[in-house]
C-alpha cells in the first residue's frame, strides 16, 4: 500500500506512526478504529478521540479508520445509543464508509479463540464467587493466590467452558480466566477474567450466547481481525496494555496491533464519566442526554456549538502522554471564534424596558438596513422595523447612574444600532411599586442610520427592538452545570452531585425579538447583538420559538491565552 505520512507530525502519536509507515511496519499500512461502548451518549472527550483516530487515517493516504461498536455487555447496551453515536461521529464531520463492525461480529472467533487458550493451558474455568476471587486476587502491596481450580485439566476446562456455552449455569456459577500470574505487579494480569456468564438477550445475536467476552479479551482481537495497526487508547488503559500484548502473543493472530495511549481530556467544571453523566439524567439534575449543559456531543451541539468548533478545540488541546485539566474557557474560545466568522447578526431584547420616543411620529412605521454580518457583505441584509415605542435592556437604564455607567440615562444621549440618537427627557413609575414601567426620550432625525451630521459622540451603542413588531421568545441562559472546577475531588464526603451550580439554567419568558427570527429553523446559530451567540431550540413551536445561549461575547480565554499560549 502507498501509504504517505504527513510531512510535520504535531504529537507524539503521529510521529510514531510515521516512523512506522518510513520502516514498512505493517505493510506500510495505517488503520485505526473508534470503538465505542454503546452503553451512553459520547462526550466531549469521546470527540477528542474520534478526531485523533478518523483524523489519522485522513492524514495518511490510503488510511482507514473503523468504527466499532464493544457490544460485549448486553445488559447495558442500546439500539438508542447506537444511532446516537453513529450520528455523532458524521456530525463531527467524520465518516467510516463501509467499514462499521462490532464485537458480537466475532463471537463465534472469540470463543474459538479462548477454546485454543485453553487447550494451550493458558486459561481454565474457575469457580470460585465473585468475593473469593476479590479476596484471591490480593493487593498492590502483597500477591495474589492461585485460585483452587487453576490447575483443572484441559479436558475438564473445555468441557465445562462447553457447558457454559450451552446455558448449564447460572450467572456468577464460573468465568473463564486466563492462566497468566497471580504475582505479577500489574493487577491486570492476574489471571484476569475473560469470558463470564449473562443470561440476557442481546440486541444483535438475540439469545444464541449466554456467555460474553470480556473487553480486554474482545478488544485486542478485534483489533487483530480487522487489522488494526494502531490501537489508540486514553491513559486508564496503559495498565492494560501487557493483558492486549499477551492475549495476542499466545494465539495465532491475523496481527498483533500497536497500543499507544494518550491523555484522556479532562475538562474543568464538568465530569466527563459515563457513569456519572448518567446519574445526572437519571436523577433529573438535567432534562436528558441532550441538556444543552450536559458535555455530550448532543448536547454541545444543541446549545449551538458547530462541528468545526470542536474539531478546533481538540486540534488546540493536542495529545499528551499524561493526564491534566484543561479550561474551559478555551472550549468557549473555539465556539466563538468560529461563530464570530459566520454568525448572523440579529437584535433581541432579554429583559425588555419600553421607550418611547416623544418627538416620532405616531402610527409610523420606517425600515432600517441592517447588514447579517458586519464583516461579510455575502451574507446580504435584513430589514428592521422602527416606530415610536421601542424595547432596550433594563440593564441599559439606570435613573440614577453611577460615574462609569455610560449607558441611557436622564439628560443622557445613546445611540440606538442602526437608528437615531436618543435622549431621555423622564420616566414613568408604577404608582403602587415604584418600579420604572416607561422610558421617555426624544430623538435627533438627522443621525438616521446611526451617525450624527455635525461629528458629535455618544459613548454607547444599545440595541432595541421595535414594540409593534417584536415577537415574543423563551430565551434559555445556561452556565457551567459545577460550580467547582473539578468536581471530581470531593471533599470530607462530599459527592459530586453536591457541587452542581443552581444556576446553570435561567428561563426568561417574556423576551423580545426581532420579526422573521421566530421563523429560523431549530440549529439555526446566529449573535444576539451585545448579549452573546444564541441558536433555536428544537422545542420550538410556530407561535412560541424557544432560544439557548451558547456563549456569552465576553471571553475570558483572551486573558488566559495572553499568559499562556493554547
Amino acid at each position: 500500500m502507498n501509504t504517505e505520512a504527513p510531512s510535520t507530525p504535531s504529537n507524539f502519536i503521529k510521529t510514531i506512526i510515521s516512523e512506522d509507515v518510513q520502516n514498512n511496519k505493517y505493510n506500510g499500512k495505517v488503520a485505526t478504529r473508534f470503538p465505542p461502548e454503546p452503553n451512553g451518549y459520547l462526550h466531549i472527550g469521546h470527540a477528542k478521540s474520534i478526531c485523533l483516530n478518523f483524523g489519522i487515517a485522513q492524514e495518511y493516504k490510503g488510511g482507514t479508520c473503523n468504527l466499532r461498536f464493544d457490544d460485549t455487555n448486553p445488559s447495558k447496551e442500546e439500539i438508542e445509543y447506537m444511532e446516537a453515536i453513529k450520528f455523532d461521529v458524521r456530525w463531527l464531520g467524520f465518516d467510516w464508509q463501509d467499514r462499521l463492525y462490532h464485537a458480537s461480529d466475532y463471537f463465534d472467533q472469540l470463543y474459538a479463540f479462548a477454546v485454543e487458550l485453553i487447550k494451550k493451558g493458558k486459561a481454565y474455568v474457575c469457580s470460585l464467587s465473585p468475593e473469593d476471587t476479590r479476596a484471591y486476587r490480593g493487593t498492590l502491596q502483597e500477591p495474589g493466590k492461585d485460585s483452587p481450580y487453576r490447575n483443572r485439566s484441559i479436558d475438564e476446562n473445555l468441557d465445562l467452558f462447553e457447558r457454559m456455552k450451552n446455558g448449564e449455569y447460572p450467572e456468577g456459577a464460573h468465568v473463564l480466566r486466563a492462566k497468566i500470574d497471580m504475582a505479577s505487579p500489574n493487577m491486570n494480569m492476574r489471571d484476569p477474567a475473560i469470558y463470564r456468564i449473562k443470561h440476557v438477550t442481546h440486541n444483535r445475536t438475540g439469545d444464541a450466547w449466554p456467555i460474553y467476552p470480556m473487553y480486554d479479551f474482545a478488544h485486542c482481537l478485534s483489533d487483530s481481525i480487522e487489522g488494526i495497526t494502531h490501537s489508540l487508547c486514553t491513559l486508564e488503559f496503559e495498565d492494560h496494555r501487557p493483558l492486549y500484548d499477551w492475549i495476542l502473543d499466545q494465539l495465532d493472530v491475523p496481527c498483533h496491533p500497536q497500543q499507544i495511549e494518550f491523555a484522556r481530556l479532562n475538562l474543568s467544571y464538568t465530569v466527563m464519566s459515563k457513569r456519572k453523566l448518567q446519574v445526572l439524567v437519571e436523577q433529573n439534575f438535567v432534562s436528558g442526554w441532550d441538556d444543552p449543559r450536559m458535555p455530550t456531543i448532543a448536547g454541545i451541539r444543541r446549545r449551538g456549538y458547530t462541528p468545526l468548533s470542536i474539531r478546533n478545540f481538540c486540534e488546540r488541546i493536542g495529545m499528551a502522554r499524561r493526564d491534566s485539566m484543561v479550561d474551559v474557557a478555551l472550549l468557549e474560545f473555539s465556539i466563538r471564534e468560529d461563530l464570530n466568522e459566520k454568525a448572523p447578526r440579529h437584535l433581541g431584547v432579554l429583559r425588555p424596558l419600553k421607550v418611547v420616543i416623544d418627538n416620532y411620529p405616531e402610527n409610523q412605521t420606517e425600515e432600517l438596513n441592517a447588514p447579517l454580518h458586519p464583516n461579510n457583505p455575502d451574507m446580504g441584509s435584513r430589514a428592521i422595523p422602527f416606530s415610536r415605542e421601542i424595547y432596550i435592556e433594563k440593564d441599559d437604564f439606570l435613573e440614577e447612574p453611577p460615574k462609569k455607567f455610560f449607558r441611557l440615562s436622564p439628560g443622557r444621549e445613546v445611540r440606538l444600532r442602526y437608528a437615531y440618537f436618543i435622549t431621555c427627557t423622564h420616566v414613568v413609575k408604577d404608582k403602587t411599586t415604584g418600579e420604572i414601567v416607561e422610558v421617555h426620550c426624544t430623538y435627533d432625525p438627522a443621525t438616521r442610520g446611526g451617525d450624527s451630521p455635525d461629528g458629535r459622540k455618544v459613548k454607547t451603542t444599545l440595541h432595541w427592538v421595535s414594540a409593534a413588531h417584536a415577537m415574543n421568545a423563551e430565551v434559555r441562559l445556561y452556565d457551567r452545570l459545577f460550580n467547582k472546577e473539578n468536581p471530581d475531588e470531593g471533599t470530607n464526603g462530599s459527592h459530586f452531585t453536591d457541587f452542581i451550580n443552581p444556576d446553570s439554567l435561567e428561563v426568561l419568558i417574556d423576551c423580545k425579538i426581532e420579526p422573521g427570527l421566530a421563523d429560523a429553523a431549530p440549529g439555526y446559530s446566529f449573535q444576539f447583538e451585545r448579549l452573546g451567540y444564541f441558536c433555536k431550540d428544537a422545542d420550538s413551536s410556530k407561535d412560541h420559538p424557544v432560544f439557548n445561549r451558547t456563549v456569552t461575547l465576553k471571553d475570558a480565554w483572551v486573558k488566559i491565552a495572553g499568559k499562556e499560549k493554547p
